[in-house]
Parts: structure tokens; C-alpha cells; sequence
């Protein structure tokens, strides 16, 4: 027989081995998933306190690789930021759709920021962090925080 009959074959049984396949068991212990820090305290100790040390190894393109490799470990835990952030939407229900849309628009930016500075790519890198300020400027505006965030609004309160 041909290689290309023997494939078809092999290709035609391979739905029925996948499914004979066994399946994992259930996990016997699954963890509730509950927020222990304040909201505040993410977004301070994380999120902004990444973002600036972001922000000021990207002012001008890193040196070494070591530095890249900081930054891009910075934006991966902005990333996981977002995802604390999901653990926490208002009590309310309706903001809630506008918090996990928030939420997942920060891990989003920071996760896609992350591959810019692993490649040491500085433009796309700039770029990334751009969007990433936007992110948490469009989510302090939607729910009324006074915290402008990025070198144009310095991370200060707005008045």
C-alpha cells in the first residue's frame, strides 16, 4: 500500500482512538476562588508599581537582555493583575459586565506587551506600554477613579 492510503486509514481511525481514549478523572478537591486584598492594594502594589518600573526601564531602549527580561516579567504580572481583578467585580450587578470587560482588556494589553519585550523589540515594547495605560485610563474612567495613569497624566490624581 501507498504511504498516502496508509494515511487515510490512519486518519480515519484516529476519531475513534481519540475518543476510546481515557478521560482524566475529576479533579477530587476543587479550591473556591475568593479574593483576599483589597482592589486598592492590587492596584497599587502591583499593577502601578509594575507600570512605573515599566515605564522607566522603557524611557529609553534597555541595554541588556536582562533588562528586557525584567520588563517583560513586569508586564506578565500586570497581566495577572487583570486576572486578580476578575476575582473582584463590584457587588452590584451593574458594573459588572464593564469590570470583566475591564479587567480582561488590562491582562490583554500587559500579555501582549510581554512578547514585544521579550523579543527586545523597543517600538513595539513603547507601543505595548501605550496600551496598557490606555487600558487602566478606560477603566478608572468608567468607574470614576481620579488616578490618571502614564507619563501624560504622571500617575496623579486628577483634580
Amino acid at each position: 500500500m501507498s504511504r498516502r492510503v496508509l494515511a487515510c486509514i490512519a486518519m480515519g481511525f484516529l476519531p475513534a482512538l481519540l475518543s476510546a481514549a481515557p478521560k482524566p478523572a475529576a479533579p477530587r478537591y476543587v479550591p473556591r476562588f475568593e479574593a483576599v486584598a483589597e482592589t486598592k492594594l492590587l492596584m497599587e502594589g502591583l499593577a502601578q508599581s509594575n507600570y512605573r518600573g515599566l515605564e522607566g526601564l522603557l524611557k529609553k531602549e534597555p541595554a541588556d537582555s536582562e533588562a528586557w527580561a525584567f520588563a517583560r516579567g513586569q508586564a506578565l504580572l500586570i497581566a495577572e493583575t487583570g486576572n486578580l481583578l476578575l476575582l473582584r467585580p463590584p457587588r452590584t450587578a451593574e458594573g459588572q459586565d464593564a469590570w470583566f470587560q475591564r479587567a480582561t482588556d488590562l491582562r490583554n494589553a500587559a500579555a501582549a506587551l510581554a512578547p514585544s519585550a521579550g523579543a527586545q523589540d523597543y517600538a513595539r515594547s513603547r507601543a505595548g506600554l501605550a496600551d496598557v495605560a490606555n487600558s487602566c485610563n478606560r477603566c478608572h474612567q468608567t468607574f470614576r477613579v481620579a488616578t490618571r495613569i502614564g507619563s501624560a497624566g504622571r500617575d496623579a490624581p486628577r483634580p
